[in-house]
């Protein structure tokens, strides 16, 4: 009896798919959920501008720097604010993973043909886009604080509300990534990450605080992104860290986010919810 030869056909690898089509499908997939929502977006934008107001008209002129020069504390509190919403969007845009997983999208997304590093960096990306945006947007109000900035400090300013908000979404991403609830993320969310604002000089100045505020201060990398921040609006004001220094640091915090939010979708299988 002939036998006859069957040439099996190998399923394709995830890296068959390529990288960057399956990103920026999931890339403009965030930008387009976020922005149907236009309750978000006022919401992103509105709360810390209350805050801003509110605190900084309360503080009013209280505040002074070791060199006894007098700073309205509108100023002082503004690259702050700006962080708070960078915060805001970055994190809260990766509850679309936990969402993603509850309606199955996400599981369809696993087993098709799509790297997961594709799946990190469109996500991230995605995020980025919408906290570096919204952040720049609050620059409108630049002009109410004293800040006058031209084209070199522009850029420079939005590169660093670019690691900022990238470093902060892909922290979101690794926090949601094995979550089914989104309580148990607001949890986390509220828990750690807005202490660690707190704790970022935006609200009061290394200097003077207690030994062991400082200590947490110098090692938390939002301090980082407001001492930057601050030395490019503020160029004769009272800084924490160099700029070359501050920039750094946001750049190497980014590329660490970055690769913990990689490990852990490597590591982690989701699971449809019950």
């Amino acid at each position: 009896m002939a036998t006859q030869a069957v040439t099996l056909t190998r399923p394709p690898t995830p890296a068959s798919a390529g990288l960057v089509l399956p990103a920026f499908t999931l890339w403009w997939r965030e930008i387009v959920r976020f922005y149907r929502q236009p309750g978000r977006v006022i919401g992103v934008l509105a709360s810390p501008l209350v805050f801003w107001l509110v605190l900084g008209s309360g503080f009013g002129n209280s505040l002074r720097s070791t060199g006894g020069a007098q700073q309205h504390y509108l100023d002082y509190f503004y690259p702050g604010t700006l962080i708070l919403i960078v915060l805001f969007t970055s994190i809260f845009t990766m509850m679309s993973v936990i969402d993603d997983r509850k309606e199955g999208f996400l599981l369809s997304v696993l087993v098709a043909p799509v790297p997961r590093s594709a799946i990190v960096l469109g996500k991230v990306l995605g995020g980025t886009t919408l906290s570096a945006i919204q952040g720049l947007i609050f620059l409108i109000f630049a002009p109410f604080a004293g800040v006058h900035l031209d084209l070199p400090r522009l850029l420079l300013v939005a590169v660093v509300v670019f690691l900022v908000s990238f470093s902060l979404t892909a922290l979101g991403f690794a926090i949601a990534w094995p979550m089914d609830s989104s309580q148990a993320f607001h949890g986390i969310v509220n828990l750690f990450l807005i202490p660690l604002w707190l704790l970022s000089g935006a609200l009061f100045s290394m200097t003077g605080a207690s030994r062991w505020i400082q200590l947490v201060m110098s090692v938390n990398p939002l301090t980082y992104g407001v001492s930057a921040l601050r030395t490019l609006m503020y160029p004769g004001a009272e800084t924490t860290f160099p700029f070359a220094h501050s920039l750094a640091t946001l750049l190497l915090f980014s590329l660490v986010m970055f690769g913990v939010a990689l490990l852990m979708a490597n590591r982690r299988t989701t699971r449809p919810a019950a």
